[in-house]
């Protein structure tokens, strides 16, 4: 047998060989795409349990008052992490929400977009309760900063302008000012136009927070929650995001928690949560002459 014919043969071989060793893979790959498919598909067809009622009304014109009113709430029954809650926030002023881990902080900033529905009680923008309000209507006035902030992989203006695709580059820029990250874009390689990377990798814990910050400047919404947006960064990235949120009061209502304390000494109003109610309410100079609660924190922070 020619050595020409033999090297051909063992080639073949060999191109053969891979795509039958491939079919067993792909059966098993196959099976597991299955398997996940299923469960994606269960989470998807899931009903929400908070849908719009009948006869629900749009938010217009939202000023953006709140107010908890005997709000109370549970997860399990007879086990509450919120009872008889009452706080009015008016209409562009700051409240600050601070107590240890679990007392329910985030939840009753949740109650605001309607994530869940109060067992009792009442939660009421600009005097509306929340549940006759069409979700897409109530939630198109809140935006929210989260601590663990999502990012996607493009620029840094697409990034921003996802709350605001229609919005122009003089407003993204303005958005950046105000939230104290523009001068950090300014120093990228591409300004502007720089790729992040999935999920931000590119950029530093302190970054994330105020492209943020950022976004939900632009979307200009009345409401606006920051839920521990200065956890995880060092004590100058911190001076920097409690600038911007200084540099929005007024000009919206602001929610912020907060478990550093010198994020919220200038809001308009503190409550403290502990053993599921408000066991401390008033400004930050009212508190600490009080020697409770919210003072001995601000002596450990």
């Amino acid at each position: 047998m020619p050595t020409a014919d033999i090297v051909a043969f063992l080639l073949y071989l060999a191109l053969f060989f891979g795509p039958v060793m491939a079919l067993p893979r792909l059966v098993e790959d196959y099976q597991s795409a299955m398997a996940g498919a299923e469960r994606v598909f269960e989470i998807l067809d899931e009903k929400s349990d908070i849908i719009d009622k009948e006869n629900s009304e749009e938010l217009t014109d939202c000023k953006g008052e709140i107010v908890f009113e005997n709000v109370a709430f549970e997860y399990l029954k007879d086990r509450p992490i919120l009872q008889n809650v009452n706080v009015t926030v008016p209409a562009g002023s700051m409240l600050a929400i601070v107590g240890p881990t679990g007392a329910g902080k985030t939840t009753l900033a949740g109650l605001v977009p309607r994530f869940f529905d109060t067992i009792s009680g009442r939660v009421l923008v600009d005097g509306k309760d929340v549940r006759n309000l069409k979700l897409k209507s109530l939630r198109s006035h809140i935006s929210m900063v989260l601590q663990d902030v999502f990012l996607f992989g493009g620029t840094v203006t697409a990034n921003i302008s996802y709350a605001n695709p229609g919005a122009a580059h003089e407003e993204i820029e303005k958005a950046a000012k105000l939230a104290g990250i523009h001068e950090d874009i300014i120093k990228m390689p591409e300004g502007y136009d720089t790729v992040i990377g999935e999920r931000g990798v590119k950029l530093s814990g302190g970054q994330k927070q105020r492209l943020s910050i950022a976004r939900a400047i632009l979307r200009d919404s009345p409401i606006l929650i920051l839920d521990e947006a200065t956890a995880a960064v060092d004590i100058e990235t911190e001076n920097k995001i409690r600038a911007a949120i200084q540099s929005l009061t007024g000009t919206r209502t602001i929610i912020v928690i907060a478990h550093r304390l010198s994020t919220v000494k200038k809001a308009d109003q503190i409550i403290v949560l502990d053993k599921n109610t408000i066991a401390e309410q008033g400004t930050h100079d009212e508190l600490t002459k009080k020697g409770g609660i919210y003072a001995r924190y601000f002596e450990n922070s």
